[in-house]
This record gives structure tokens, sequence and C-alpha cells, in this order.
């Protein structure tokens, strides 16, 4: 019986939409890197808009420029799990270091995957090219949770798995560029109470202002540092509403983009209860896999 010795191994969920074109990339390029990760496109629930459509937002800046800067940089490239390929001599390395080349015990196998094999030297690629002249980009796309609680759920464990038991497990290390990168990926609890803290503040802000329409009571004056402050925030935050619409626009039309706008507040919301309760995990010690449950597509997307 004839044997082969196999490239590459492909890392997909059953549930994956695969691009036509997705192997011919991968045995071009899986020869030049140790890990070759394509786009994944989150498929929208037309039932779910909002929860649904909050992945297509987020993944759509992720892998549109988030991902393609940290290449650009040669800081490490977290695996999204799915639309990937990982070299042979890779999973050897990481099998004589460890003793497997996946870890179970890790929340977040692929994106820790990525960290480690920048850490012992190997390279790593995200890839956005088109299929042909006018055509998308080779991408995987898959349905991502539809239900508020599945999604809260599955962010919990991403927070959980990168920015708490992540720290844990892979520390700090490398130049720049990877500290940078490490720091961006934990920051989502510290996101999150920042979020929880403004959201309050509004909603406090706004009875005041009841009150002082139905009461002569009056409202402090606003001094000059926080006026200031207002000022440059407001600026901030519609310049990052700018950015969001015009990746999601130009990757998926301007309704989309319109759509992204008031998604915001569906995943801030998420990301607010996801923290919670991925915080509550990790200091009870109680983390856990929290198994997605996954959808398939009904109808395939033309390519």
């Amino acid at each position: 019986m004839a044997r082969y010795r196999v490239k590459a191994v492909v890392l997909h969920d059953a549930e994956d939409v695969v691009h036509s074109a997705e192997l011919a990339l991968f045995d071009a390029l899986i020869e030049r890197h140790d890990l070759v990760q394509l786009p994944v496109v989150p498929l929208v629930d037309p039932g779910s808009r909002f929860v649904s459509g909050h992945y297509l937002d987020e993944f759509t800046e992720a892998h549109g420029k988030e991902l393609v800067v940290r290449t650009a940089l040669g800081a490490s490239l977290p695996s999204a799990g799915v639309g990937c390929a990982i070299s042979r001599a890779a999973l050897a390395a990481l099998a004589a270091e460890r003793g497997a080349p996946f870890d179970p015990e890790s929340l977040t196998e692929d994106y820790e995957l990525g960290l480690r094999l920048r850490m012992m030297g190997r390279r790593g690629a995200f890839v956005r090219l088109p299929a042909g002249p006018g055509r998308p980009v080779v991408a995987t796309r898959e349905y991502f949770p539809a239900a508020l609680e599945a999604a809260v759920a599955q962010k919990a464990r991403w927070m959980t798995g990168i920015a708490l038991a992540g720290w844990d497990r892979l520390g700090w290390s490398g130049g720049l560029a990877e500290r940078w990168m490490r720091l961006r990926d934990r920051q989502s609890p510290i996101a999150a109470l920042v979020m929880a803290a403004a959201y309050l503040a509004l909603a406090l802000w706004v009875l005041l202002l009841l009150a002082h329409w139905l009461t002569p009571w009056e409202l402090p004056p606003f001094g000059p540092v926080l006026n200031g402050l207002l000022v440059l925030n407001s600026v901030l935050l519609l310049w990052r509403l700018a950015v969001r619409f015009g990746f999601v626009a130009a990757a998926h039309g301007w309704r989309e983009g319109i759509r992204s706008l008031p998604r915001t507040v569906t995943a801030n919301i998420v990301a607010m209860m996801a923290a919670r309760r991925a915080l509550a995990r990790y200091l009870s010690g109680r983390s856990q896999w929290d198994k997605t449950a996954h959808a398939f597509p009904h109808q395939v997307p033309a390519e």
C-alpha cells in the first residue's frame, strides 16, 4: 500500500462553508509559512441580525485590518481554528516540545497555537487573496451563535482563554510589537468594565436631565477639563464608528454597514455579560469548555 507524507493539517468545523480554491492556496503557501490563516466570514442569521450580525462586524474588522497589521509587524498570528493550515514540521515541533501538538487543557487552543509557534521562531501568515479578478477573497464562511445566551457563553470562553488563563499560560515575551498585540488581546475584561461604567454614567446623565426638566433643580456646570474630555471622546467615538462602517460596507454592502452602527451596542452588551461570566469562572477556578451549538447553512453562499 502506498504511503504519503502530508505537507500540512487543515483545521475546519464540520459546518464550515469551505472555498473551492482553499487547498490550492494552502498548497502554494505552506512551504514558506508554518501557519496559513484565511479570513473567516460569519453568515448572518436573518432571524438574528443583531446578535449573529455583530460577529460579522467584528470579524470584518479583525480579518480586514488587525490581522493584516499583525502579520506586517511580525507579531504572532493567532489561529482562528478554522480556515487554517499548519505545517507538518510545526506540528512535530509542538509535539516534541510538550508531548502533543494540541493541548486539551486550553480553552482557546487555536489562539495559543499561533502564539506558541511564534515563540518557537516559526512564521505565520494571514492571507487575503481573491479567487480571481473581480472575485471575493478566498475565505471560510460559517454561522455563529444567534441567541444572546449562546453568544455570551462563547465570548466568555474566548475571554477566559485569551485574556485571563492565556496570561497565566503564555505570559509576556517577544519584542515591542508582540507585547503590544498581547496587551490588545488581553484588554477585553478591562474594556468591558470601562464600558459598563460609561453606560451607567449615560443612564445617570439621562436621570439628571429629567430631574432638571421636571424640577427647579439646576444641573451643575461641567468644567473645561471635563468638557474637553467629552469632546475628545465624542470625536474618537465617531471615528471608531466610521471605521467600522467603512470596513463592513466595503466587504458586505452599505446596508450591513448601516446595521453595524447600532450593532455596536449589541456587541458591547455581549462583551459586558461575557466579562462578568469569564471573571467569575476564572476566580472560582471553574473555567470549563462551553460547547458552542453550530448550525449548518441551508444554502451555500456563492464564491
